[in-house]
């Protein structure tokens, strides 16, 4: 059985394929105290993860920060808006949103503190082409004039923040890199944490999507799993490290599920556990609705939205756009 395969934790899985060991067979020489203390290295499996008091635990999850996607009730059932510290799957069909609730994030996570915003930067992995910089200006416009309208109801008095906050000061703040290969892709991530030291208070890095290149080209499932394994793992200690939110948008696909075809996201049932949650976006009609599927802390619930020229918003009713991507 490949190790990839078994029902261990995400990160255990990823120290025994950095350690060498792709297989249970390869385990077979290894007594439980020697892999306790770390196959072939030495070093111990567990050691990079530190004891923590469930108090601690509580107490980050807390005071843990939320970026907005501009719709109350999309935020409602995600708890407050995407997680920082944790990875978001979004998946859907083409021309649901996904990549418009992309660029909304990387712009909203910008939102100044006093604001009640994150204020933070943006990495943009552009895997298919599809980031359009004229609607990354457009939605920072929108999201700069509802920020200030909120400034004003609440009487606040931020003039020195105010004159920052210009659109091509967002887009500035917006790190975009395109990668057209897997192996781009994979490069790219493995940069990331040399490029998070160098560029300070970046609270967001959104892939789009995350399984374009990993659906084509590829014989050996075993080892496009155990390269997914090791990007996910690899996103999963970034986003502890620096405190930032990993949002990686995914592709559907179709599945025979009980006689019949059946859409389902890309990667299948094992990829799933990559993610701490995922979000589902699907047409419920002429209507946009987000599932949120699977969450250790959020219970499965439902949420109407709407892509508008401003973004992502609120549903309104009877409300009907075109599809976009």
């Amino acid at each position: 059985m490949e190790i990839s395969n078994l029902p261990i934790s995400p990160s255990h899985r990823g120290k025994l394929l950095s350690a060498g060991y792709s297989t249970l067979a390869s385990l077979s020489s290894i007594s439980p105290k020697q892999l306790a203390e770390g196959p072939s290295t030495g070093a111990s499996l567990l050691s990079h993860t530190a004891a923590r008091t469930a108090w601690d635990m509580l107490t980050d999850e807390q005071t843990t920060r939320h970026i907005t996607t501009f719709s109350g009730e999309l935020d409602a059932i995600l708890g407050g808006g995407i997680h920082c510290n944790e990875i978001t799957e979004v998946g859907g069909a083409p021309g649901i949103g996904k990549t418009q609730l992309g660029i909304q994030l990387a712009v909203n996570v910008q939102i100044p503190v006093e604001y009640g915003g994150v204020g933070g930067k943006a990495i943009y992995i552009d895997t298919e082409g599809s980031f359009m910089v004229e609607r990354a200006h457009q939605i920072a416009e929108a999201c700069i004039r509802n920020t200030l309208d909120r400034s004003i109801l609440h009487r606040k008095d931020l003039h020195g923040i105010e004159a920052k906050m210009q659109p091509n000061n967002f887009l500035s703040n917006i790190f975009y890199f395109r990668v057209c290969s897997c192996t781009e892709q994979i490069a790219v991530i493995n940069y990331l944490d040399k490029f998070l030291e160098e560029h300070e208070n970046v609270k967001i890095v959104v892939v789009d999507s995350i399984t374009f290149h990993f659906r084509q080209d590829f014989e050996d499932f075993a080892h496009r799993t155990r390269l997914l394994s090791g990007i996910s793992l690899k996103l999963m200690r970034l986003a502890k490290r620096f405190g930032l939110a990993v949002v990686l948008l995914n592709q559907v696909t179709t599945k025979f599920i009980d006689g019949s075809f059946q859409l389902t996201l890309a990667l299948g049932d094992s990829w799933s556990h990559a993610c701490t949650n995922r979000v589902v976006l699907y047409w419920n009609g002429n209507e946009r609705r987000a599932h949120v599927d699977k969450s250790p802390s959020l219970p499965p619930a439902s949420a109407a939205f709407c892509v508008a020229s401003e973004g992502i918003r609120d549903a309104l009713p009877h409300y009907k756009r075109p599809r976009m991507a």
